[in-house]
């Protein structure tokens, strides 16, 4: 699973970075997990506010910090 944040680095871009490694934790799932602050490559994923989220090269999530439980389900939705 490769999942992406993508983020300025504004304090909800880091809420939602760690708030994804907390829940994979919880999760006991396995992913390769990557920061995204470069405007250009965030631009290229067609969001228009951040955070982002992007799981497999698939846009899940944009402009919000999500529950615990809704990054379960976001994330169990995209298990292989």
């Amino acid at each position: 699973m490769e999942i992406k944040v993508l983020g300025t680095g504004c304090s909800n871009c880091k809420t939602l970075e760690k708030l994804v490694f907390n829940v994979l934790a919880e999760m006991e799932i396995n992913a390769n997990v990557e920061k995204i602050e470069d405007i250009q490559k965030i631009m290229a994923y067609g969001i228009l506010s951040t955070p982002g989220l992007v799981i497999n090269n698939k846009v899940v999530l944009s402009g919000k910090i999500p529950s615990s439980k809704e990054l379960k389900d976001i994330i169990e939705k995209h298990i292989n």
